[in-house]
């Protein structure tokens, strides 16, 4: 880890063991740690998506020649890549930073785990919606429910494991 990832580290670490205090009694430091990742990663990117959606594509097709993307497709493309690292980097060092794995080896698991996280959005939603009949929004609440705690033990006990 470089020096300035070192004072990122240090000085997110301080922000989230603050935070952390009214809690400690209810779930355990790393949770918390994943739970504030988590959210970050996902604030970062609503403001991508937002951003790359109005000022990068003007809310047009976006053309490059081999492929067409419409413009909300094409801010999900384009941020994928942005979000998938964040998140690698802050569960790495802030949610799960006692693992030992070479970080090839974490990083080529988590891409394994934000697959399978996808397909169980996407399985979830169907089942939930179009089999069960339920709502859209409470079961796209449960959905992120669901990957999330499949997330959090993956990334624990596969990806970042100690």
């Amino acid at each position: 880890m470089t020096k300035i990832e070192k004072i990122v580290q240090k000085a997110i670490l301080a922000v989230v063991d603050v935070c952390y205090k009214p809690f400690a009694h209810l779930v355990p430091r790393d949770f918390f740690r994943y739970g504030f990742a988590g959210a970050s990663n996902m604030v970062l990117d609503w403001v991508l998506y937002y951003l790359l959606y109005h000022y990068a594509f003007h809310a047009e097709v976006v053309d490059l020649g081999f492929v067409a993307f419409t413009p909300h497709i094409a801010a999900f493309v384009f941020k994928f890549p942005i979000i998938f690292l964040t998140g690698f980097w802050l569960n790495r060092h802030i949610s799960f930073s006692g693992s030992r794995l070479m970080r090839r080896t974490q990083l080529f698991r988590y891409l394994l785990v934000v697959v399978a996280c996808i397909f169980i959005n996407y399985g979830c939603l169907k089942l939930f919606v179009e089999v069960c009949g339920w709502y859209p929004t409470p079961s796209n609440i449960l959905t992120t429910i669901v990957a999330t705690v499949f997330s959090y033990f993956s990334q624990k006990y596969f990806t970042f494991r100690k």
